[in-house]
């Protein structure tokens, strides 16, 4: 009976798929990337690459390969609590990596860099997320032209601290000081570890005009374009560039929170990433 289920709960999610995508075809939409993740063992590194060590915001996890992996269809991204020496310490150090004698948790950041980018388009992902304290998992975007922020970053799916949010950052006159089109929604609001405990989709729709940010088809952010401009002397558009994504799931740092009494390991997994784009957006494809 639980062979039969797990058929008809497969066959039910491919019917789903089969139909969003024949409505996106009506949209003028049309595949053209994606990642399934239906293999077991490691992710395909012709469309991925990994991140190392301590990569960004202070954050508590040491980024590495082992800590991700394909099993049963999806993508799973996992923290681990350890304690095993830092092999970047330096005595004294004032960098925050280096500074930490010991790793304490180890987690897995994957993105697109150099392999795959694109400029306007739907994009797609289903996926679980945990919203345990001090989980910071994310699924997004950076262009890959310039310096952070002015490069532009859209944050298609971020939680931490109890809230989901969409955000689209650009660039400032002070390097390194973003300005921010951020919106969120508290996850109570959504069913909280209720709402947690199952997969949601997530979507970008990004064109000339506008970027637009939904959660199981819910709008939650939308800028237009012609707001999307650098705050600097140039003042030019990061999202009139190819962009590559990212998958992380971050622990603690300067937004994910206290851990507390969140229980390790801990999983951020995704059953699908898929990049739809129109005709006349297939040539801005990299």
């Amino acid at each position: 009976m639980k062979k039969f289920n797990f058929l008809m709960f497969a066959c039910l999610v491919i019917s789903i798929s089969s139909f969003a995508q024949k409505e996106f075809a009506k949209e003028g939409y049309q595949l053209v990337w994606a990642d399934e993740f239906n293999r077991d063992g490691k992710l395909d590194t012709t469309k991925w690459k990994y991140e190392h060590g301590f990569v960004r915001n202070q954050e508590l996890q040491w980024y590495q390969p082992d800590n991700a992996w394909c099993e049963k269809g999806v993508l799973v991204i996992e923290a681990r609590k350890v304690q095993i020496p830092n092999p970047t310490y330096k005595e004294g150090s004032k960098s925050w990596g280096a500074a930490r004698k010991n790793i304490e948790y180890t987690s897995a950041s994957v993105n697109t860099a150099g392999k795959h980018s694109w400029q306007y388009g739907r994009f797609v992902m289903r996926a679980k997320i945990d919203v345990s304290s001090g989980m910071w998992p994310a699924w997004w975007t950076l262009g890959v032209a310039g310096e952070w922020p002015s490069n532009g970053e859209i944050d298609i799916m971020e939680y931490y601290r109890n809230m989901l949010l969409a955000n689209i950052a650009i660039g400032t006159d002070q390097r390194y000081k973003a300005h921010w089109f951020s919106k969120t929604k508290d996850i109570k609001e959504l069913g909280g570890k209720k709402w947690a405990n199952k997969f949601h989709t997530w979507r970008m729709d990004w064109d000339e005009n506008a970027i637009s940010l939904y959660m199981d088809d819910m709008l939650l952010n939308k800028v237009d374009m012609k707001d999307l401009h650098n705050k600097d002397k140039a003042g030019l558009n990061p999202f009139k560039q190819p962009h590559y994504m990212l998958l992380d799931l971050a622990i603690g740092g300067m937004n994910g929170g206290e851990v507390g009494d969140t229980v390790f390991p801990n999983r951020f997994e995704i059953d699908y990433v898929r990049v739809y784009q129109k005709e006349n957006q297939i040539k801005r494809a990299f």
